[in-house]
This record gives C-alpha cells, structure tokens and sequence, in this order.
C-alpha cells in the first residue's frame, strides 16, 4: 500500500501534518496526544471537525435539491461494501467528500509544501486514501500505539492546542448520527424520512427492503459509529466511548483557543467538496 505507514520513517524529517478524527479521545488523551505526535515529528496537527463542517454543507444542499433517496458516504466501508455486494444503491451514493478529504483539501491549501498523514480508527480509510490526491498517508491507532512505545513517547500534561481550523459542534461525527445531528437538517428533510444506523449487517438487511419513506441513510460501517473501528483497541463500552466523546465536545467549549472556534468557511472558500 502506497500510502500505508511503511513509506514513512519515524521520527519524521520535513513536513508533516497529522489530521485526527474526534474519535481519537476513545484511544488517548487531549491534549497530551497533540504533543506526542509532535514528538514523532509531526510540525502540524489538526482535528477533522472544520472538514467536517464544510461537508455538512454539502449535504444540506444536497438533500435540499434531491426527491429520492441519499446514502451518506463519510464512511469508506459504506461506500466499498454498497458497491461491491449491492451496487444498484451505487447512484445513490453521496458524491461528497469525507471529513478526511475534505480537511485534506484544507491542509493543502494552508500547508502546500506538506505531507498530510491521517490517523484512523479503522482500515477502510486507508482504501479511500489511496484514491486521493491531498490524502498522502494513514496510521491507524494500533499503529500509532506501537510507535509511541517504539520511541519511548509519554503522555503529556501540559496544554497544547490543534494548530488551526477548529469547530466544536462536529466532535460528534464519529457517534452514530453525527453527521445528521450536526449538519442543520430543519427545513431540507422531514424528521420521519431519516434514518441512522450503525453496523454493515443492519445496513444491508435494511437495503434488501428499504422502507420507501426514507429519503437519508446516515449510516457507518461500525456498530455505535468510528468509535467501534477495528483499530481501537479501548476496552471501554461502546456507550462509555460515546460519553467520552460528548464529554470532549462539553469540555472543548471552555477551551480558551488561540482562534475563532467556529472554522471560518472563508478559509475553505472555492474548494470544491462534492462532484
């Protein structure tokens, strides 16, 4: 795999940016993780919840425009099962980025001369960065674990904060419903016609005979969500990594920041996010 953690050597030398997902508070601490990452060689790290946003915005125009049915496509197991085991739903796939591209974009626009690494809570993401330009590499937690024990990296108490594009209310985008919680739905779709589901077996049982109401599938691979990804090696419930998460998402908003917390979509302005 091209874009696999094995192109890498750590310590990094050069520019590398560290793009996390939310769900990362269910595996290590904030933010303790910002600084060992720093110490692996990372000169940026950034959270996901600003790429987040800005494909939340597709989706409203999305569904806004659109009569028949729409599959939220963040989630690359989604999108690769869908299309291989019942690829008549493929047309029904939202052709928009996910929080990882999408933020991709954004780096590269900030940060042209780096490297933008994900750190994933699952494998699938690693099939979806192979078919992206502004995604150059993944490490999943497991992976990432290994290195901090590998390098002798603790944690750390001392503050440090995400170096830019912050957004507090998309912490949640990897519970289940995330997206639809945090996307401003009112006014584009009725309440009734949306449906979230967790778990590939539900998913497909439900397309084997979908309920003809249903106009939005807000669904994921895991059950409860990315905080139920295969590299998660928590032993936590799955309800207790959900709190831990809400409790990120409460605790954040008290976080004296360096810079507007809403992500100024100026920032993101003329990138394109869907197709």
């Amino acid at each position: 795999m091209k874009k696999g953690i094995e192109n890498l050597k750590f310590p990094l030398k050069g520019k590398y940016i560290a793009m996390l997902a939310p769900s990362f508070v269910v595996e290590f601490s904030y933010a303790s993780i910002i600084s060992r990452l720093k110490k692996l060689g990372f000169d940026k790290v950034v959270e996901l919840t600003f790429g987040a946003k800005m494909i939340n915005r597709e989706y409203y125009k999305k569904l806004k425009n659109s009569k028949g049915l729409v599959i939220a496509s963040p989630c690359p197991g989604i999108v690769e099962i869908i299309k291989a085991k019942i690829p008549k739903y493929k047309k029904y796939l939202a052709r928009i980025d996910s929080p990882m591209v999408a933020t991709a974009k954004i780096c590269k626009r900030f940060y042209p001369d780096h490297k933008t690494v994900f750190i994933s809570p699952c494998h699938y993401k690693k099939i979806e960065a192979e078919k992206s330009k502004d995604v150059d590499f993944v490490i999943d937690y497991k992976q990432l674990n290994k290195l901090f024990v590998k390098f002798k990296i603790p944690k750390y108490s001392k503050r440090i904060y995400f170096d830019k594009f912050y957004n507090d209310y998309t912490k949640i985008y990897p519970l289940s419903g995330g997206l639809g919680k945090t996307a401003h739905l009112k006014g584009t779709i009725k309440k009734e016609e949306i449906l979230v589901m967790d778990g590939i077996a539900n998913v497909l049982k439900f397309l084997k005979n979908p309920e003809p109401k249903i106009r939005f599938l807000d669904v994921l691979f895991c059950i409860g969500g990315c905080i139920g990804g295969p590299c998660v090696s928590s032993k936590l419930s799955i309800e207790a990594r959900k709190k831990k998460v809400l409790k990120y998402l409460e605790d954040s908003k008290k976080e004296d920041i360096p810079e507007p917390r809403k992500g100024l979509i100026e920032k993101a302005k003329g990138i394109k996010f869907s197709s």
